[in-house]
C-alpha cells in the first residue's frame, strides 16, 4: 500500500462467505455510503481452480452495509423489504426468502428524489429471471420486488448499473443471454414512466463467440452527456462509448487487459475517470487505473491491495467522498482456507497516479 490509502473492515464473520458487491450496487450522499453484498456459509477450499468456497446447500443472506463517516466505519443492515421471493437461488445458491413474489411495477418512481436508489437482482447467471427493488429513503425500506422484462432475449441476468435522466426517466444496463442461451452480452434499456413500462434501446456490445462473454457493465455519463460503459470479458475489461444517448455504441479500448473481474467505473470531481477491479492471478489483490482523456488512455495499474490469499476476491464498487478520496469496496480473503470478507480501501487519486504495479 502507499501512504495515501488505508483499508477498513466492512463485514467479517466466522464461518461466512461474504461476496460480490458488484452484483448489488453502491450509493452515496456525501459521506453516507450504502453498499449491498451477499453472505453465505463458508465451506473451505473446493477442488477446481474457479469454484467458490460457498456452501451451495445453505441459504445466503442479502445484506446492506452503511457508513455515515465516509467509509471509515460500517453498520450492517438487513431490511425485511429487501428479502427475496420464495425459492430464489442465485447462481445455484439458495437465498434467504421471506419477500413477496415479483410482480409488475406500477410505476410512479421519482428517480430525481435525492434519496432514491434502485437495486437489480438476478437468479441464474445465464437466463435469470431478474427483479428490482426501489427505495426512496436511502435503503431503509424498499418497494418491490418488480419483474425485469426479458426484452425479447432468451433471459436477463440483472445487476445494478443505471443512469438517472429525469423524474420518471431511467437508463439501465443489463446482461442478456446470448443467442445460444449462455451468458452473455450487455444491453441498454429505458423506462420513461417511473418503472411501469420498459423499452429496449440497444446492444452495447457485439455478441461474444463460443463460451466467451461480455457482462457486468459499469456506466457513467460524461459532462458532454456522452455515456461510457466498461464491460467485463472473460480475461479483460473493454470500454464502449455512446454519443447519442445510448442508441449506438463505439468501441473505445481495453483499459484493463489482464483481469478476470468486473469493472467499477467512476467519474471524479476533477473530470478524470477511475476504474477499479480485482486481480485474480498472482499477486492477488485490488487494482485501479486513472484516465484524464475520457477513457482514451489510462495510467499504469495502481496497486490498492497486493496481499490476497487466493483468486476469490474483487467485484469492486467505488464512490468518491466530498474530500476527493475514493472508497472502493470489494470482497477479499487472507488465505484460501479462511472466510471471505467485505473490506474497503480508502485512497487518494491525486497521490496514486504514479504508484503502479510491478510487472
Amino acid at each position: 500500500m502507499f501512504a495515501a490509502e488505508h483499508t477498513v473492515e466492512v463485514y467479517k464473520q466466522p464461518g461466512r462467505f461474504a461476496g460480490w458487491p458488484a452484483n448489488h450496487g453502491i450509493w452515496s450522499w456525501g459521506n453516507e455510503i450504502v453498499v449491498g453484498f451477499e453472505s453465505g456459509y463458508f465451506q473451505g477450499r473446493k477442488p477446481g481452480e474457479h469454484e467458490h468456497s460457498i456452501d451451495y446447500k445453505q441459504p445466503a443472506e442479502h445484506l446492506l452495509a452503511r457508513s455515515l463517516d465516509g467509509g471509515e466505519t460500517w453498520q450492517i443492515e438487513k431490511p425485511r423489504t429487501l428479502l427475496a421471493p420464495p425459492g430464489t437461488k442465485v447462481a445455484g445458491v439458495p437465498v434467504e426468502a421471506g419477500g413477496k413474489p415479483a410482480a409488475d411495477c406500477p410505476g410512479g418512481f421519482d428517480f430525481t428524489n435525492p434519496d432514491f436508489m434502485v437495486t437489480f437482482r438476478m437468479a441464474d447467471i445465464d437466463i435469470g429471471p431478474s427483479r428490482f427493488y426501489g427505495s426512496l429513503n436511502r435503503g431503509k425500506s424498499w418497494q418491490g420486488p418488480f419483474l425485469v422484462p426479458v426484452f425479447g432475449q432468451k433471459g436477463i441476468a440483472a445487476r445494478t448499473d443505471y443512469l438517472v435522466n429525469g423524474r420518471s426517466d431511467l437508463t439501465v444496463f443489463l446482461t442478456a443471454a446470448k443467442s445460444n442461451g449462455h451468458e452473455g452480452r450487455v444491453i441498454c434499456v429505458r423506462t420513461r414512466d417511473g418503472g411501469k413500462t420498459w423499452s429496449f434501446v440497444s446492444f452495447v456490445t457485439p455478441e461474444p463467440e463460443g463460451r466467451d462473454y461480455a457482462i457486468m457493465p459499469s456506466s457513467v455519463r460524461l459532462p458532454s452527456q456522452a455515456i461510457l460503459t466498461a464491460v467485463r470479458y472473460q480475461n479483460w475489461i473493454d470500454l464502449y462509448r455512446s454519443d447519442n444517448d445510448a442508441k449506438t455504441w463505439a468501441y473505445v479500448g481495453r483499459p484493463a487487459p489482464d483481469t478476470e473481474n468486473p469493472p467499477s467505473l467512476l467519474q471524479l470531481q476533477d473530470g478524470r475517470l477511475a476504474l477499479t477491479y480485482g486481480r485474480r492471478s498472482a499477486p492477488f489483490g485490488i487494482r485501479a487505473r486513472l484516465s484524464s482523456d475520457e477513457g482514451k488512455t489510462w495510467s499504469g495499474e495502481i496497486v490498492l491491495r497486493n496481499d490476497g490469499g487466493c483468486w476469490d476476491l474483487g467485484y469492486t464498487r467505488s464512490v468518491q467522498r466530498p474530500d476527493g478520496k475514493i472508497v472502493t469496496v470489494y470482497y477479499f480473503n487472507d488465505s484460501p482456507d479462511q472466510e471471505r470478507q467485505i473490506e474497503a480501501t480508502i485512497w487518494d487519486p491525486g497521490l496514486a497516479t504514479h504508484r503502479t504495479a510491478e510487472k
